[in-house]
């Protein structure tokens, strides 16, 4: 066992765990943030994505020893009041339908318009692609990061404005 500090969310952690446990199950089942989810255990499926360093990344495969000083944000992070423009056009498309996937499809979507604030259709299904659910609501996905995009963009527009 070693202690690992983590900058999570903004905030400092430290686990006490295998430097080979997988970040999800650090996240999980030694710090409780509980909003990141398993699914494959294999990287395949994206219930487990989370941001390092503002990149959607897999925490089922990443080893806590990798983490390092990397900033690592789970849908805890993303915002404090729910007000992350994906999360507003989420609700507004309803988008859920049994939910378990919606956290790593939200984190993959919220990490896409931030390095690409308009994505074309294809960028927005290539994208979404790796991230499965079970339910079908992939219309309803691809809607709401439409949605969200033009609300990037108005936010962006109305702070650039202040």
């Amino acid at each position: 066992m070693a202690i690992f500090k983590l900058q999570i969310n903004g905030q400092n952690y430290q686990a006490d765990v295998e430097p080979d446990t997988p970040l999800l199950w650090v996240l999980r089942d030694s710090l409780g943030l509980v909003g990141t989810k398993y699914g494959c255990g294999i990287a395949q499926c994206g219930a487990c994505t989370i941001h390092l360093n503002g990149e959607a990344t897999r925490s089922c495969v990443l080893p806590v020893s990798a983490v390092g000083k990397s900033k690592v944000t789970t849908i805890e992070g993303l915002s404090p009041d729910g007000k992350h423009p994906v999360q507003q056009a989420w609700d507004k498309v309803d988008v859920p339908q049994c939910g378990y996937c919606q956290a790593g499809q939200i984190m993959t979507a919220a990490a896409l318009l931030s390095h690409n604030p308009k994505p074309t259709q294809a960028e927005i299904d290539d994208t979404m692609t790796a991230n499965l659910c079970r339910c079908g609501t992939y219309h309803r996905i691809r809607e709401a990061v439409k949605l969200a995009s033009g609300m990037t963009t108005a936010s962006s527009k109305q702070s650039k404005t202040r």
